[in-house]
């Protein structure tokens, strides 16, 4: 049981999408990318703030690890948030942005999902699309909203057709590589696992070849790196296929639809109390985790329920992306203080407003499945 479980394709995009996101931290490209965002936005009030979301949001497109996100893009932008909203802030924003990667496809989380729950990955990539956005537009609104109130003094360089030339010039294999990733996928060139494939290999040509910012050494570095994570992540995957096969074999999941629909009958009111148990397990357990162990338990009830699971993976992911920031335990706290070195007693107070605000956006995307599945169809 143990060997099944990690016996699947899809599985095999996990390690090459974690090099990719190293690879892009170490490469330059991160630092690019956060270059071509900041140009873009240029003098708009809350500039570096706005940057860091948009930043995040690109940079998901072609990583799919929430955590590397973090790293690469906090590590440049963390100075100049803290100077400019101070610590509280900009350590809130830099753990609770790097969660739209668990949204915008590429996704780890969404490949796990569509493992345990066997769905098409290449499905969920399209539905994610829309929710990852609005999550990022909730948070880009709140930041500007932030900047505004307390009247910070964040307007950086005034846009220029010439400067965003010039970083885009700069800057193009980088932000060619969401293109090749995803257009490869939807063009029908090649499926995600063989995608994750083709961004290794682009990683290492442009971050080696092109803009010459890795030695051997570090790439090997960085292939340990992923080897380690892997081997943590397919662990879990592993154990909980043997956890999937004693809930099938104890009828726990059947027992639980009728517990559940004896006391529910709105699809509804179902989606609510799930949403409640995921916001809550995500504050102490990491999304892989909590996807390989309650997916089997959570599938059987939205069929019951008559819930699409293509829309209920988007509203999954969307809970335990809100995890990854929530305090005691969410993953990117950690991160973020190991990046910033600023004490936990900062950084959590700064989380609370994103956390209220991410929360609407999950609602939205809850009760308004078209968001979700539009793109699918």
């Amino acid at each position: 049981l143990m060997f099944s479980s990690v016996d699947k394709f899809s599985l095999l995009a996990v390690p090459f999408f974690l090099f990719v996101g190293e690879i892009m931290s170490v490469g330059g490209m991160s630092r690019r990318i956060v270059d071509w965002v900041l140009a873009l936005i240029g003098g708009v009030r809350g500039s570096r703030g706005l940057t860091t979301v948009g930043a995040c949001t690109v940079f998901g497109a072609i990583s799919g690890s929430s955590v590397a996100t973090v790293a690469a893009v906090g590590r440049l932008m963390y100075p100049s948030l803290k100077e400019r909203y101070g610590e509280r802030f900009g350590a809130g924003v830099i753990a609770s942005t790097g969660a739209i990667d668990i949204l915008i496809p590429p996704s780890i989380v969404m490949i796990l999902y569509g493992a345990s729950a066997e769905q098409s990955v290449a499905v969920l990539f399209v539905a994610g699309i829309l929710p990852g956005l609005l999550m990022a537009s909730f948070q880009g609104a709140y930041v500007y909203y932030y900047a505004v109130k307390h009247n910070v003094n964040d307007g950086g360089d005034p846009f220029r057709w010439r400067h965003l030339w010039e970083v885009t010039r700069s800057g193009i294999w980088a932000l060619l590589a969401p293109v090749v990733i995803l257009g490869g996928i939807y063009g029908g060139i090649f499926a995600p696992t063989e995608a994750a494939g083709i961004a290794c290999v682009y990683g290492i040509i442009v971050a080696k070849f092109i803009y010459r910012e890795i030695t051997w050494k570090q790439l090997w570095e960085v292939a340990v790196n992923s080897m380690v994570l892997t081997a943590q992540i397919l662990v879990i995957v592993a154990a909980a296929g043997v956890f999937s096969w004693l809930l099938t074999v104890n009828g726990v999941a059947q027992k639980a639809v009728v517990m559940l629909q004896s006391m529910i009958s709105s699809p509804l009111m179902a989606l609510a109390l799930i949403n409640v148990l995921l916001l809550i397990v995500g504050c102490f357990i990491d999304p892989g985790s909590a996807i390989l162990v309650l997916t089997p338990l959570l599938v059987p009830i939205c069929k019951a329920y008559g819930i699409d699971l293509i829309h209920f993976g988007i509203v999954m992911s969307m809970n335990l992306a809100i995890g990854m920031f929530t305090p005691p335990f969410g993953l990117n706290i950690f991160v973020t203080q190991a990046l910033t070195r600023a004490p936990l007693s900062s950084i959590y107070p700064g989380l609370v407003p994103f956390i209220f605000v991410t929360i609407a956006a999950l609602i939205v995307v809850t009760y308004v499945p078209w968001l979700s599945l539009v793109l699918t169809r």
